[in-house]
């Protein structure tokens, strides 16, 4: 269908005509808040640079950044992994905890729940490295970009001190024998130019020090921590960086160097070393090397007598290597996704644990020996057991080469999806941090090999509630062979997944550039839009596919529309459904969606059309586009004319499913910034400026369980939705009002309480009967006259309870404290407590007769309510007498405070 023209009107305004309103999408003229001015502004930490962005307490928090692992390329250097897993698991009380790196803060996991438990935030750039403090096993060091190393108590998640040094630290390491300092990789002068420095940690009773006393000890090193290890109980330390291997004795003060040959013989072209590990008890060293080999140095003590043996089993560059606590075996790791345990270092006696997902990036074992760690390039850490057997996998969010799909909201489980593993889509619960599962689109073995073209899964679609999802995937070697294929998944509610219904081949004769459904109520039958760079869009609808032995649907082609072979670049339905905005290059056409005849165009000479979208609830009588020249237009549908339009060179444009709202994401010279506004008015609700450095490639609205309730008009934009967005380097960054902290749920502390309680025999039958007795107890004291205020509402004992010993004001000036925050208020006593106090000095020195009657009668006196009755029948003769020992306590000591 080619239609000559259309029955509306070609509408185009200029960017500064009064109804474009750009110099307000420019945050100069907007009467509304916009760009946060300083003093009113929260600060966010945002690759490496402190930010000054949301006024308010509305801050900006990294969600990918529960990466572990993230590979970045630095000024001038080779890739280099800022995060990484400690080295060594902790164990307390029969806990163990796995410490990871994420972004600028610290996450803290339990083996056995695998839930966080604690997120020490408080550097102000990216962590470069964390290691346990080798005198005090329940704490933990850290260093930063931000010049400074943290102490930690990770047990209960507080900051103890913090070692200013001022300047860029690279790594950490830690060493029993030196109790007063740490080593770190510094750079001076030339970015290129690494050093290893002894940083002495002076002793004060300051939470904040300052640690400027540097002890040089290697240079022309790596700046990756996996480049650098200590030997021999702290003896020596080997470095490498290209094909040079540097040991540096401690007790000698020299330097041994060794070198392997260059690339310029084609033999040993990648003799590269890429990882080091010494041996912790004997001269050893272990390298690894981009051939895949594995070399054994020793006697390196002598610059003439050195010697190595070679194993080799990795077919690609080792990524990292880490012998045992007590020597005995080797591991390694790399993009084979095994883990290779090589036993007394003989190439014969090796062990395999294989098809772990993803590339060995990092491996650590635990300071007992009876636990390892990986932490893979998807994201994901695995625990080993002593006989490689994974028992535990923590899986954050997927990093995949390229986010085609971008970011959807499955409409059933609230998670975010996107590309994740090849081929796959993955369904990430962000209220728990965690990946609930993988859907294999694909369904072909993954074969990792640089020079194949591989399938890849480009665009996904839900429809009908969750009820439907659309997929397409294409693989394309040459210009003229296309292979693409697009697929149709129905929710199985047994299985609670889905399920492939329909699989349509060549759906185009070219790329398809755009797909959604048509998700109003009052369409029964579902409804499927595809879009394609061969000029043509296609209607899909739901048929029946029954035959006589089963029943069945099925979908097929239903109608294909086109405007002057032009190219169709984007798609989307209104929201009731009724009518379909197609756009083809820079012309935007309006189709009825029940007789598909075309009703209008719009045409912006101002470049292709990039985003396309329907206004919502009172704004649904408007269209929205953004062309590539940097231009928003906003066009009404009842006049078919040009509203408003707006300079703004738009890269993300989501509208919000619960409100009126859009947020539009643009990119400038300095820049990402944000703009959220409503298609009826031209002026923007909110104007954030560079919530990011990078370019922002996605974006999406996800509805909230729980609505929020900001008053400020300015943060209105919130109560209904969070707004999550997508960089080039594949971070997810939202705005929240918690911290990292605040948003661990309750659950996971209390499984990490529960767990340290032993289920011994002897639980089972003291545990319950103490359970009763303290029930019997707490019922007692809750009938009593007087009572005692609630102790988890008095601050002066919380902060007692949650804070460690160690870290404490002395006992006499928290004393007068406590006790006063346990007496009771005299303006809140009663006539009638009065005069009972009064009864009870006076009538001490009575009998237990007498006693007893006083007791009863007084209890008669003052409860008029049926409580004293039930009090009177429930208490038995010696409980009433424990209760007289109270009774009889002198308190008059308190009054002297």
């Amino acid at each position: 269908m080619s239609p000559r023209g259309g029955g509306g009107k070609n509408c185009q305004a200029s960017p500064d005509s009064p109804t474009g309103g750009s110099r307000l999408w420019e945050g100069g003229a907007c009467g509304r808040p916009q760009a946060p001015r300083k003093g009113t502004v929260a600060s966010v930490l945002f690759r490496g640079v402190r930010n000054h962005l949301v006024p308010w307490h509305c801050r900006l928090r990294l969600l990918y950044r529960t990466v572990y692992l993230q590979v970045v390329e630095g000024p001038g250097a080779g890739p280099r992994a800022w995060n990484q897993l400690c080295r060594g698991a902790a164990r307390k009380s029969g806990q163990r905890y796995i410490f990871c790196v994420s972004g600028d803060f610290v996450k803290v996991h339990s083996t056995a729940t695998e839930e966080c438990v604690h997120i020490l935030q408080g550097h102000r750039n990216l962590v470069t490295g964390i290691q346990l403090n080798p005198n005090n096993h329940l704490q933990l060091y850290s260093c930063s970009f931000d010049g400074t190393v943290k102490l930690w108590d990770y047990v209960d998640g507080i900051l103890i001190k913090t070692f200013v040094v001022g300047l860029k630290l690279h790594a950490l390491f830690t060493l029993p024998s030196a109790e007063d300092s740490v080593f770190v990789i510094i750079n001076k002068e030339k970015p290129d130019v690494f050093q290893l420095v002894s940083v002495k940690l002076p002793k004060s009773s300051s939470q904040e020090i300052e640690a400027k006393e540097l002890s040089f000890v290697l240079d022309y090193i790596n700046q990756s921590p996996k480049c650098i290890a200590f030997g021999n109980e702290g003896e020596y330390v080997a470095a490498v960086r290209d094909f040079y291997l540097s040991v540096y004795f401690f007790k000698k003060k020299t330097t041994s160097r060794f070198t392997l040959s260059s690339s310029r013989n084609k033999k040993h072209a990648k003799n590269n070393f890429t990882c080091v590990a010494c041996h912790p008890k004997e001269d050893c060293i272990a390298t690894g090397h981009k051939d895949g080999k594995i070399r054994l140095w020793r006697n390196f003590d002598d610059d003439k007598k050195y010697t190595y043996t070679c194993l080799h089993w990795h077919h690609d560059m080792v990524m990292d290597l880490a012998f045992s606590v007590t020597g005995t075996s080797l591991l390694s790791g790399g993009r084979e996704s095994v883990l290779v345990e090589w036993r007394d270092a003989t190439e014969k006696n090796k062990e395999f644990l294989p098809r772990l997902g993803a590339t060995i990036e990092h491996i650590s074992v635990s300071p007992a020996g009876d636990l390892f760690c990986t932490s893979h390039s998807d994201n994901k850490i695995i625990v080993i057991h002593r006989n490689l057997e994974a028992s535990a996998v923590i899986q954050g969010l997927v990093k995949d080469s390229n986010i085609f799909t971008g970011l959807m909201v499955d409409p059933r489980t609230k998670a975010l999806v996107l590309n994740g593993k090849p081929g796959h889509l993955q369904f990430y619960s962000l209220q728990h941090d965690k990946q609930l599962y993988n859907l294999d689109i694909i369904q072909q073995e993954y074969i990792n090999d640089s020079g194949l073209i591989q399938i890849e899964l480009t665009k996904a679609a839900f429809g009908c509630y969750g009820n439907w999802l659309a997929t397409v995937e294409q693989r394309q070697e040459k210009e003229t062979e296309l292979e693409l294929q697009m697929k149709l998944w129905m929710y199985n509610k047994k299985t609670q997944g889905f399920v492939l219904n329909t699989k349509v081949n060549m759906p185009h004769e070219d790329h398809i550039t755009a797909l959604c459904f048509c998700n109003a109520e009052k369409f029964e039958n579902p409804t499927l839009v595809t879009s394609s760079k061969d000029g043509h869009f296609k209607v899909w609808i739901l048929t029946d596919d029954s035959d006589i032995y089963k029943k069945a649907v099925g979908w097929t082609c239903d109608f294909v529309g086109s405007y002057h072979k032009y190219q169709a670049t984007n798609c989307c339905f209104s929201e009731d459904g009724s009518l379909l905005a197609v756009s083809f290059e820079e012309i935007v056409t309006i189709w009825d969606s029940e007789t598909w005849e075309l009703k209008c165009t719009f045409c912006q000479r101002a470049g292709k059309i990039r985003h396309l979208c329907f206004g919502r609830l009172t704004c649904s009588k408007y269209l929205l586009g953004a062309t590539e020249n940097g231009i928003l237009c906003c066009w009404n549908l009842l006049s078919c004319a040009l509203e408003w339009s707006a300079k703004l060179n738009v890269r993300v444009m989501e509208p919000d499913p619960n409100s009126e709202n859009i947020a539009a994401i643009s990119r400038s010279s300095v820049g990402s910034d944000l703009f959220v506004f409503k298609p009826s008015e031209p002026r923007p609700l909110y104007i954030q400026k560079n919530i990011s450095r990078e370019e922002v490639q996605w974006g999406v609205f996800v509805p909230r369980d729980v609505p929020e309730s900001f008053t400020s008009e300015a943060y209105q934009w919130l109560n209904r939705s969070q707004f999550y967005f997508l960089t080039k380097s594949q971070t997810l960054l939202t705005f929240s009002t918690k911290s990292p902290e605040e948003k661990l749920t309750p659950t996971s502390k209390q499984l990490l309480a529960e767990e340290s309680l032993p289920t011994t025999p002897f639980y089972f039958i003291l545990g319950k009967h103490r359970e009763q007795q303290d029930e019997k107890i707490n019922e007692a004291f809750e009938s009593e006259l007087v009572q005692l205020p609630l102790t988890e509402n008095i601050p002066a004992i919380s902060e007692l309870l949650h804070t460690p010993a160690h870290v404490l004001p002395s006992a006499s000036f928290l004393c007068s404290k406590f006790v006063s925050s346990l007496l009771l208020s005299k303006e809140t006593k009663s006539s009638e407590e009065i005069s009972e106090d009064v009864d009870m000095e006076e009538g001490k020195e009575s009998d237990d007769s007498d006693e007893e009657n006083d007791f009863t009668e007084k209890i008669q006196d003052t409860n008029n309510t049926d409580l004293g009755e039930d009090l009177l029948h429930q208490l038995s003769k010696s409980e009433e007498k424990e209760l007289r020992k109270f009774r009889k306590v002198d308190y008059s000591w308190i009054t002297v405070l």
